[in-house]
Order: structure tokens, then sequence, then C-alpha cells
């Protein structure tokens, strides 16, 4: 009995140390590094894609980075090009992963001169009559983010590929074809639904150019 009750209780500590105090399981970024080998032709051995067509992964964010790869596995968020990446991965694969392409740093992009004031407007500011909250917001001046916060960083994203996920969160906004895995709060569909495309495109382009 004695003995059972050591197992149980090295099992929960095994357990409470997977788990950080926002209650979002921790990953091994070196086990990831063992993962990764499939993920690296899209997204690159270090997650900075060279394709638009493919997100910049590295230092994303470990909490959004998880959350993404498991709403992608359990259907919550429809991604074509990765179809059967993440099907058969436990949570802590994910997060394993999520933690190793956190632990990369991303590198820099550039922004269209022409659209950077509009850009920086909306980004900085958001636009008051349309009732559109900044972005900085939530992912900071510099475009760091907020990793404890799920909020993901998006200096040197690929401009490109910013741009199609705001018009999926604004598609999805009042139909499900679009992007939906926003949270219930719908705030990045919300946000998305009250800009036009000219101010999509250039708070893209602003963010991909930020240092």
């Amino acid at each position: 009995m004695f003995l059972k009750r050591v197992v149980t209780a090295l099992a929960l500590s095994m357990l409470a140390a997977s788990v950080n105090a926002a209650g979002v399981m921790k990953g091994d970024p070196d086990a990831g590094a063992e993962l990764v080998g499939s993920c690296t032709a899209c997204h690159g051995a270090d997650g900075n894609s060279l394709a638009p067509a493919f997100p910049k992964i590295a230092g994303l964010g470990e909490r959004y980075l998880l959350k993404q790869m498991k709403d992608i596995r359990d259907g919550r968020r429809p991604v074509a090009l990765m179809a059967g990446q993440v099907d058969n991965m436990t949570d802590q694969q994910l997060a394993d992963i999520a933690a190793f392409y956190d632990s990369q740093e991303r590198t820099s992009g550039t922004a269209d001169p022409e659209l950077v004031d509009l850009g920086r407007k909306v980004y900085l500011a958001g636009i008051a009559d349309r009732k559109v909250a900044a972005c900085s917001g939530c992912h900071s001046p510099s475009g760091k983010g907020n990793g404890p916060g799920g909020f993901p960083g998006l200096s040197g994203q690929h401009a490109d590929y910013i741009e199609q996920q705001l018009k999926m969160f604004r598609l999805g906004y009042e139909d499900e074809s679009g992007r939906t895995n926003g949270g219930d709060s719908k705030i990045m569909r919300t946000i998305a639904f009250g800009l036009s495309d000219l101010e999509i495109k250039a708070v893209a382009s602003y963010v991909a150019g930020l240092q």
C-alpha cells in the first residue's frame, strides 16, 4: 500500500510539472526537435519558412502554437496544407513541438513604404469610428506578441500570410467557411470585419516590417 501511494504521488508530481501556472501544458524543446522532421519542408528547419504560403512559426508563442496545432488536429481549424500532419500526435508531443519552435528566433521582413502610414495607424491606434481595436493592444507595439496571454508575435511574418488570415477571419465573422477558431469572444473576427481590403493589406505589410 505504501509503495502504491509513493508511485501515485510521483505520477501526480510529474503531471503537475508538465503544466505551468496558467494551466497550459509545458513542452520540452529538445524533445520537440526530434518530432519536427516532416515540418521542415514547409516551415523551414528553424520555423522560418521561405514561402509566404507557409507561416513563420519561429518565436510565435508556445501557448498560441499549441492551441493552433490542437485545433488543427481536432478539426476546429481546417487547414488543407496541414492535413494528416498532426492527426496522431498527443497533447504532449504537440506541446514539445510548440516549445521547440517558440525557442527559435524569427527572421525579419520588409514593409511596403507606400502602405506604412496607413498600416501604422491601424496597428497602433485602430479605427475608432468602426470600433476596430488597435492590434498593438494584444500583439504589443513591437509586434512581439503576448506569450502567456496566447497572442502570437506578428513581427517579421509574411505579409501575404497575415493578409490571408485577416480575410479568413473577416469571412468567419458571418460565414463558417472562414476562420472561426479565434475564441467565443470573436476578437479577431470582429476586428477583421471592420477592415477594408486596403487596410488589411496595409496592416499586414506594416507588421511584416516590424523588427
